[in-house]
């Protein structure tokens, strides 16, 4: 696939996420346009020279007709009536998203009988800010954009999200389903729902906490400036795994507090820390140069890869 001209693309959504892949598939040199529900979004890219309208039937209709890859950038509450869209105006073409949570997403696209050319995705990626004006082609330079490589993945669209995420400045990640949302629930919800409860504590100190108050402060809650709709948006769909690593968390909390009230002393919890944050300094991404898909067992021999840390850098 190398020489041969690049698919157009269709982003449905396009606010942070949604208009940076937009941005980067554009600046990639793919046709690429774009829905928004609200004129106000749409209209302000346009005013950025982008192609964004929000008449998701000439949007979709498009699609059909150029067999556009189909990205959807939406929340997972308003999942559903785009899917219903797709499947009015567009059901033949190739389907991919970059939401938060896979399995309720993969979920929702097989109820509404769009599976055969769905492959989901997710780019590890993003900022506190949203809608249009937030976005940026740069956004997915090295980062981890993962791609489900669920049993029944056509190879030839799962070759296609992730080459539109490798032009997108991306690393891809092979990943299934539920373990994408088991892992997500750590190093991105779980962070989210810290961040609001340290920002919480602060706040509880009253204005000599807040005037006080610096980097570690600063850094530790900078996700709980996203607005709270958006939170709720990608942790709730992901609460049974969310709840899970809670409980996780609450334990070594208090297992913190027994030992600093009996002896004043944090050393388990610090020495943990500490040893955890160095593993994430020192991971190393592995690249994937021996697996192509629609190999022999390419599913899970893919994921075994990414469970293993391995990226594919280029197809």
């Amino acid at each position: 696939m190398t020489g041969d001209p690049k698919p157009a693309v269709c982003v449905l959504g396009t606010g942070l996420i949604g208009g940076s892949v937009l941005r980067a598939a554009v600046d990639a040199g793919y046709e690429a346009w774009g829905y928004n529900r609200s004129e106000t979004g749409a209209k302000a890219a346009r005013a950025d020279g982008f192609d964004v309208v929000s008449d998701v039937a000439a949007v979709l209709g498009r699609a059909a007709e150029r067999d556009a890859l189909i990205v959807i950038g939406v929340p997972v509450p308003a999942l559903a009536g785009v899917l219903s869209d797709v499947k009015t105006f567009a059901p033949g073409c190739a389907l991919t998203d970059v939401v938060s949570v896979k399995a309720p997403v993969a979920a929702a696209v097989h109820r509404h009988e769009l599976g055969a050319r769905f492959v989901g995705g997710h780019p590890m990626a993003g900022t506190s800010e949203s809608g249009w004006a937030a976005s940026t082609p740069g956004l997915f330079k090295d980062a981890a954009w993962a791609v489900s490589v669920d049993p029944g993945v056509h190879a030839q669209t799962w070759e296609r999200v992730a080459r539109l995420a490798l032009d997108c400045g991306a690393v891809v990640v092979p990943v299934l389903s539920e373990e994408h949302d088991r892992a997500v629930a750590r190093i991105s919800h779980l962070p989210h729902v810290l961040a609001e409860a340290l920002a919480m504590q602060g706040s509880n100190g009253g204005a000599l906490a807040l005037g006080l108050a610096a980097g570690s402060f600063r850094d530790g809650t900078r996700v709980a400036a996203t607005a709270p709709e958006l939170v709720r948006a990608f942790c709730e769909p992901n609460a049974t795994a969310l709840a899970e690593v809670l409980d996780d968390t609450l334990r070594v909390l208090q297992a913190a507090r027994d030992t600093l009230r009996a002896s004043a002393d944090l050393t388990d919890l610090t020495e943990a820390g500490h040893s955890a944050r160095i593993d994430f300094d020192d991971n190393q991404r592995r690249p994937i140069t021996d697996i192509r898909p629609g190999d022999h067992d390419w599913h899970t021999r893919l994921a075994e890869a990414g469970r293993q840390g391995g990226v594919i850098e280029s197809l």
